[in-house]
């Protein structure tokens, strides 16, 4: 089920990214025709490109997060016995959740709302700046979600593991 989830999870994003990254390339090649070929640059397309870099910068890392390509020190872990090393790897999701929770999700959904109630506006697509943080709490829930998953798979990967070796000595007897 959970393994399902996440598929669904990662496609969707996957294809997100895609998308993002496409229109991100058409815009600067639009931006490029439009300054050295028509000699009239297109007032947009720089800040779409800003913006577009900030969606994909976020969402890529929630991507690389779920997929766990993100940057890790393995060098303690990888000195660690296996259940040390299990229960570094649960402080390491929860921390992870932690961090998402708190500063991605309550404080990108704080600043969503004060810039949405202030009315800032940018200046040259004319959107609301709340629309375009609001890549930051929607980050931070597919990192809380990633996170869940990964734990959850730990818990019962040591749970699993303790029931096998719990029956093997009863057997053992």
């Amino acid at each position: 089920m959970l393994a399902k989830a996440k598929y669904r999870v990662d496609k969707i994003l996957a294809w997100l990214l895609i998308v993002l990254m496409a229109a991100s390339v058409l815009n600067v090649l639009w931006q490029v025709f439009t300054r050295f070929i028509l000699k009239s640059p297109s007032s947009y397309t720089e800040e779409l490109a800003r913006y577009l870099l900030i969606w994909v910068g976020l969402l890529g890392a929630s991507y690389a997060a779920g997929q766990k390509m993100h940057l890790a020190i393995d060098i303690i872990l990888e000195k660690l016995k296996s259940k040390t090393k299990k229960n570094v790897e649960l402080c390491i999701q929860i921390i992870i959740f932690l961090f998402a929770l708190f500063v991605m999700v309550f404080g990108g959904f704080r600043l969503v709302v004060i810039t949405l109630h202030l009315n800032q506006i940018s200046a040259a697509l004319q959107i609301k700046l709340g629309y375009v943080y609001l890549v930051l709490p929607i980050s931070g829930l597919l990192m809380m979600f990633y996170a869940g998953i990964f734990f959850i798979e730990k818990v019962r990967g040591i749970t699993e593991r303790s029931v096998e070796h719990q029956t093997g000595i009863i057997k053992g007897v």
